[in-house]
């Protein structure tokens, strides 16, 4: 005999848990607070569900779940960088990294989620490619993260403050544009105001440049900021680095770029990993400049983070220099990323679910 199915109620917001709660023949008011100890208190036993009758709550936990991912192992940084290894209900695994704001004990913080269990992309110079795809992650596992790091971190700071984490990067392990509806689907549940109520200016769709998802995000009513991984200038540099260059090519990405300006009026940030000896060269500043310097953006500069078993490297500190100069003496409106987690392998394009012993 299979066992029964449960209900996901991960992601539902009020309406829908009205619904799910008026099927058991349960009073509105009760999703009411179904809803706060998900949403608010980070919940996911309905045994802890104290304002519940008791009844209800194992009447609960025989047809519903919350599933929100467990947190296997925490790893801390000497800058206060916290990264999670998390396991979702199938025994996959994913990692999101908490990023403090400033030095002060009573910081707000930057989450990092990820949006695949791995990563299809193969980015020469990433660590999530090398442990391969395995698949998209569901749009309340996402929501999850947001939830499962949060209830870590209130443990760790002993504050039960919801502004806590100020804002969410879709900049972890996978291509968020290609799990374009679920990504789309948490992040209104994370804006929902009776909910978590996060800003949507205070979220960050990064992609590697999957046209098709630029494209679909300039129809979104949606005030999110859109990141470019872009990390070199020129066609035949790109498509050594980021596969999916092949596919679209650096000239119809800035189209949709531009089509994706013009609709929106919103800035779009253009992400560029620096390695040594490959795309630092005064060359590729002036390409860089008169890429973007036409275009509503700002640039991120960041230093590589080196992977183990990869050739990639950081370039010095006064190459680091001279570029970010070269940059902004031709106009660009640059900052340099100030690394952040290096030391716990918690950096941009360090994440990899590998099997912790």
């Amino acid at each position: 005999m299979n066992a029964q199915i449960k209900t996901e109620l991960l992601g539902m917001n009020m309406q829908e848990l009205e619904e799910y709660m008026a099927s058991m023949g349960e009073p509105r008011f009760r999703s009411r607070q179904i809803h706060k100890w998900i949403y608010q208190k980070e919940v996911n036993s309905f045994y802890d569900m104290s304002d519940l009758p008791r009844e209800l709550r194992q009447k609960l936990d025989e047809k519903a779940q919350i599933s929100i991912p467990r947190v296997l192992k925490q790893r801390v940084s000497v800058d206060g960088t916290r990264k999670f290894l998390m396991e979702l209900e199938d025994k996959k695994r994913i990692e999101t990294v908490l990023i403090p704001q400033s030095k002060d004990k009573n910081t707000r913080y930057t989450l990092c989620v990820s949006t695949q269990v791995g990563c299809p992309i193969g980015c020469a110079f990433c660590a999530t490619g090398v442990s391969g795809f395995q698949r998209n992650l569901k749009y309340y596992e996402i929501v999850g993260e947001y939830l499962g790091a949060k209830r870590e971190l209130e443990k760790k700071v002993k504050a039960e403050d919801n502004a806590l984490i100020a804002n969410v990067v879709y900049m972890g392990m996978g291509e968020p544009m290609l799990n374009y509806e679920d990504v789309i689907k948490s992040i209104r549940i994370l804006n929902d105001s009776i909910g978590i109520n996060l800003g949507q200016r205070h979220i960050t769709i990064s992609t590697s440049g999957d046209i098709g998802g630029i494209n679909k995000l300039t129809r979104e009513d949606l005030q999110v900021t859109l990141a470019i991984s872009l990390h070199a200038c020129n066609d035949e540099t790109r498509n050594d680095l980021i596969p999916l260059n092949r596919k679209y090519p650096i000239s119809e990405l800035m189209e949709a770029i531009n089509n994706y300006i013009l609709e929106t009026n919103r800035r779009v940030t253009f992400e560029y990993i620096m390695l040594d000896n490959i795309n630092v060269s005064r060359a590729d500043a002036d390409d860089m400049i008169k890429l973007i310097k036409p275009v509503l953006a700002n640039v991120n500069l960041i230093p590589y983070n080196e992977v183990e078993g990869l050739i990639y490297k950081k370039p010095s500190d006064k190459t680091i220099m001279q570029f970010y100069n070269w940059l902004v003496n031709g106009g660009l409106n640059v900052t340099i990323r100030e690394e952040k987690g290096s030391d716990i392998e918690a950096a941009c394009g360090q994440l990899r679910a590998k099997r912790e012993r």
